[in-house]
């Protein structure tokens, strides 16, 4: 593998890759925004991520493993997407196939995951101080995806695949809850994901959710889910990631997260538990590289 490992995230607007070299991203590339793409769409969007991290055509990547990760339900035999409210027209494809022919050459060191476990594992190799405990990674996008990794860096899972869907609990704040993607109404995708954040903050997303606060209701829902993930899953530290993650790390909310949540907490939340938020964009794609490495390939 020469130490070279490609890591590539096809995300709700964006395809973000990382080229590892020995485990550290030595470069970043994204792709041009998008909306609700078909497979052609997404396909055009790998090689353009390709091109800006090789510096040439698709084929001329290095050759080692590649890491891949995409959001819906895959199955981990035939990598064809099963599900994907956020891009369904990734529906019916098989992902190492659509790779193969982006890149113009079969792998065998492929390696296929769910957008939120790549970016959990990524997070924890990175993460300071280091996570002593149990990880509850929540990845903020377009959709609402969740991972959770044991202290040895296991998946901890509830179905094959997955430690849950915490983007669709009920998270109601009010009779006339928000219907999310996937028909659940009052789900947290429903008040946080990328498509709820703009219809209520139009075209100044960017700027209002930097300047969210904990009366907003997409930061009171994200409340009310963390409180419940902490009853259920008892983790050491939840971090959350992805573009909204960020923002909202970086806004008068994120400073006051901590304090409301642990207002009136179960006691069976762990003692001292601790919220972190990304500063960095790539976590999937880099964990998606990360994970290649270790192999396990379908």
């Amino acid at each position: 593998m020469n130490g070279t490992t490609l890591g590539l995230d096809i995300g709700g607007t964006s395809v973000k890759g990382v080229l590892m070299r020995d485990a550290h991203v030595t470069r970043r590339s994204q792709s041009s925004r998008y909306h609700r793409p078909d497979a052609t769409g997404i396909a055009n969007a790998l090689r353009e991520a390709l091109i800006a991290l090789t510096a040439g055509a698709p084929e001329d990547a290095p050759s080692g493993c590649v890491g891949l990760c995409a959001p819906g339900l895959i199955d981990a035999q035939t990598t064809r997407v099963e599900t994907s409210m956020n891009i369904p027209g990734l529906v019916g494809t098989r992902l190492d196939e659509l790779l193969s022919r982006v890149m113009n050459r079969p792998f065998t060191g492929v390696r296929i995951v769910s957008d939120a476990l790549a970016a959990a594992t990524d997070f924890r190799t990175v993460a300071t101080p280091l996570i002593d405990g149990r990880l509850l990674a929540i990845s903020l996008g377009t959709g609402v995806g969740m991972a959770i990794l044991e202290p040895d860096g296991t998946q901890l899972t509830v179905n094959p695949g997955t430690s849950g869907h915490l983007g669709q609990i009920d998270v109601s704040l009010n009779d006339h809850a928000p219907i999310g993607p996937d028909g659940g109404r009052g789900s947290l995708e429903a008040y946080i994901g990328l498509p709820a954040l703009r219809t209520r903050y139009a075209e100044r997303l960017g700027p209002s959710l930097s300047r969210a606060r904990l009366s907003d209701a997409p930061i009171r829902a994200l409340v009310r889910a963390i409180r419940i993930a902490h009853a259920i899953y008892r983790p050491h530290c939840v971090a959350l990631l992805g573009g909204v993650g960020i923002a909202i790390g970086e806004s008068p909310a994120g400073a006051a997260l901590h304090e409301k949540i642990s207002d009136g907490l179960t006691s069976l939340a762990r003692p001292g538990w601790r919220l972190e938020f990304a500063h960095d964009g790539h976590h999937a794609a880099a964990g998606a590289a990360r994970l290649a490495e270790v192999g396990h390939f379908p």
